[in-house]
């Protein structure tokens, strides 16, 4: 037990803060603040203790209260560094495991609050705010996965995202239904990504957040990872685990909008620190949030140091960034007269324009093997460019086009169907206009909408059907792919955050046969380089038929870098099997059949082509030969020439 009365006063916190930390903080360059501010246990003259630190530009006192201290505000009162804005101080005999908070004495209307550290490593587990003394020690083992992750982040590489909400993904019933632990997560998580064939996990945010409901999306705690599944370093473990397994890790990060709980970010210091003090700029409707100041110099330093963080601690391999739409926009679900132009009278949100810039610049500077993603859903130009040729510098964005057409037409009864083949073939018009993800996730499978199973027409066969159709079209389009956990295993029901997956639907043959189609689309995947190589490059898609409208049929070619990567792709989005369908192709000879949706393997009726096609020497589709092939009923084939192309 601490004996409170022997905590010494604070101290000075020399050698803290540099002169040069407390410019760039100023300046809004700083990214490695998180090695600055917040909670640092050390020796400072051979006494160990914890030194703090705080950004509160408004207060007229800060001080650390703690349950080494009995959570008296008198006790140890930090000092003010320059003109900075910033507090700190050191208290011996403080370590690693203190329960603290700042109280904020604020300059105006005699404003008193408890805050929690803005930098905190560690958080207690809500409903509790407090934040925790805590080291970022930890043995990694991830030095191989590190020296090559550059190629298994390549925009040329396949690039399979198992999208994953921790608290959800499997739960422990005979335990009162309790999440699984991080440690507890990784062998069973890696060997299921591994199983199936993903590339990366996608983690919703682990972000220290005090509302369970909101998913991880209202942060409070920018530097911590949420306290209910384990400690930092557990999360580091889960990480490290997923590395040696050859499995990235791609986390979401929210820069656009934060909580207004009183403990969290908001009034942080008596006033608007770090949101805008005019509802029309500091208020998000759509979340009943606040919305950072991007052009407030050392509001861009706390997030640049943020997104800097998770990549340099936690060895994440990418920050896919949420809603940046709303940061783009200042009239963002707003109606007329509730926002504010910009300088020029435009619409666009010109700080945080900027500030996604410099985002991507620092952190690809730092660690250009790792990618950044933007859940961007307007036709906002050159997203997924780089900033010197006027783009917003991220490696890749979510086709939020796609997703939407795709589930509008496969959502229709296929009589139908043939009256809305544009919304199919429009894609392919903007396909290469960025580096596109086709996103399966979470936001399509809550708030009503149905799982993905359920948004099938039909009858059961032919929801299950549809369902591998899906799979196998987003499998075969140009694009990265990321599907939200549930999708292999075809649940019925909605994702619900306070419940585990449904896994005891693997006890029936369709359940499985979706689980074997999808593990079988990710392994030829990442077999075939015509399928990844050439993505984001027109020259890596052709089309032999786009127009068979009548029949709701599509034909078309993959290609990769040799010309002996060729993929043959036919999909038929009609229960019609069609057993004399022509397609032209650019070789003669014997196209073996690699995949084959209808095959009773997966659930189907077994309609194929007993393993492979001949092209004649007949044109079709203005290629000088063609075969016949049976194609079945909502069925996707896939072929490869055994003869290379000239």
């Amino acid at each position: 037990m601490t004996d409170h009365a022997m905590i010494p006063p604070v101290r000075a916190a020399d050698g803290l803060l540099s002169a040069d930390d407390l410019f760039l903080f100023n300046e809004g360059t700083h990214a490695m603040l998180y090695e600055r501010l917040g909670a640092h246990p050390r020796v400072i003259d051979g006494v160990a203790g914890t030194s703090f630190a705080v950004w509160a530009p408004n207060a007229e006192r800060v001080s650390v209260i703690g349950d080494f201290n009995d959570w008296d505000p008198n006790r140890h009162v930090l000092q003010p560094q320059g003109a900075s804005g910033i507090w700190a101080g050191f208290i011996p005999g403080v370590g690693k495991g203190a329960v603290y908070k700042y109280r904020i004495h604020s300059r105006y209307h005699g404003y008193r609050v408890d805050k929690a550290d803005p930098f905190a490593f560690y958080c207690e587990t809500p409903p509790r705010t407090a934040s925790i003394v805590w080291d970022l020690d930890y043995p990694w083992h991830d030095a191989a996965w590190m020296r090559e992750r550059h190629r298994h982040n390549a925009l040329d590489a396949p690039f399979a995202v198992y999208e994953v909400h921790l608290g959800s993904w499997r739960r422990v019933p005979e335990e009162g239904n309790r999440p699984l632990t991080y440690r507890e997560l990784a062998p069973l998580l890696a060997e299921h990504v591994r199983r199936l064939g993903f590339t990366h996990v996608e983690f919703l945010p682990v972000m220290e957040h005090p509302f369970y409901g909101s998913w991880g999306y209202q942060i409070t705690g920018y530097f911590a990872p949420t306290s209910r599944y384990g400690t930092p370093q557990d999360f580091m473990y889960l990480i490290d685990y997923l590395h040696q397994h050859g499995i990235g890790v791609i986390l979401d990060w929210v820069p656009s909008h934060f909580p207004n709980d009183e403990h969290g970010l908001v009034y942080f210091d008596g006033t608007h620190l770090y949101e805008h003090a005019d509802p029309r700029l500091g208020y998000h409707p759509d979340w009943n949030s606040a919305i950072f100041n991007y052009g407030r110099h050392e509001v861009r330093s706390f997030l640049l140091s943020s997104a800097q963080f998770w990549l340099d601690r936690y060895h994440a391999d990418g920050l896919r960034v949420d809603a940046v739409a709303s940061m783009l926009y200042r009239d963002y679900s707003r109606r007329e007269g509730e926002w504010l132009p910009n300088q020029f009278g435009g619409r666009e949100n010109l700080e945080a324009i900027d500030f996604l810039r410099q985002m991507n610049v620092s952190v690809y500077q730092r660690h250009p093997d790792i990618q950044t993603i933007a859940e961007e859903s307007t036709a906002w130009p050159m997203v997924s460019r780089p900033t010197y040729v006027g783009g917003l510098g991220f490696g890749l964005k979510w086709d939020m086009g796609w997703m939407h057409d795709t589930l509008l037409y496969l959502s229709k009864d296929p009589i139908y169907r043939k009256y809305h083949h544009g919304t199919l073939t429009f894609r392919m018009i903007y396909a290469f206009n960025e580096n596109f993800i086709l996103p399966l996730s979470h936001d399509e499978v809550v708030h009503g909408k149905g799982s993905l199973l359920t948004k099938m027409p039909g009858d059961d066969w032919q929801k299950f059907a549809n369902l591998r159709l899906l799979y196998a079209y987003m499998y075969a389009q140009p694009g990265k792919k990321l599907l939200f956990m549930g999708a292999e295993i075809g649940q019925w029901g909605e994702w619900h955050h306070e419940a585990s997956l449904d896994w005891h639907l693997l006890q029936w043959d369709r359940h499985q046969g979706i689980e074997r189609w999808l593990m079988d689309l990710n392994h030829l995947y990442r077999r075939e380089p015509a399928l990844y190589r050439r993505d984001f490059e027109p020259a890596g898609f052709e089309w032999v038929d786009a127009n068979d409208w009548e029949n709701s049929t599509l034909a078309f070619l993959r290609h990769g870098d040799d010309p002996a990567e060729v993929i043959l792709v036919v999909l038929n989005f009609t229960p019609v099997p069609r057993t004399q369908h022509r397609v032209g192709l650019p070789v003669g000879g014997r196209w073996r059949e690699l995949l084959n949706s209808d095959a009773t393997l997966y659930g189907g009726s077994g309609l194929g082509n007993a393993g492979s096609i001949t092209a004649e020497p007949e044109p079709w589709h203005g290629r000088p030969y063609s075969a016949r092939l049976v194609l079945p009923p909502l069925g996707a084939l896939f072929f490869k020439p055994e003869a290379p192309l000239p």
